[in-house]
């Protein structure tokens, strides 16, 4: 780990600028959050074939978005994601 960090992360040169590597942890981290929501609800609403496309496909939290607040059995609203993103901080 500690030369992943001294090679791809902290060593800033012209090839890699640093704001693309804060634009690449954001996504990241968007993703991850996205995809974690989308993943719990599909669970929990036993929609097995949601839980595999959004486990398996990666697209930057657009699938899971589209799955919470069109498709899921109980659809999202804003109000919802204030609270589910309040309660994992």
């Amino acid at each position: 780990m500690d030369a992943f960090l001294k090679d791809y992360i902290l060593s800033f040169d012209k090839n890699q600028p640093l704001a693309s590597t804060i634009i690449l942890f954001v996504l990241v981290a968007w993703s991850f959050i996205w995809k974690g929501l989308a993943l719990w609800h599909s669970a929990r609403n036993e929609e097995k074939y949601w839980f595999i496309a959004v486990l398996i496909l990666n697209t930057v939290g657009v699938l899971e978005i589209v799955y919470l607040f069109f498709f899921s059995q109980k659809k999202w609203t804003i109000g919802k994601v204030k609270k589910s993103i309040a309660s994992l901080i």
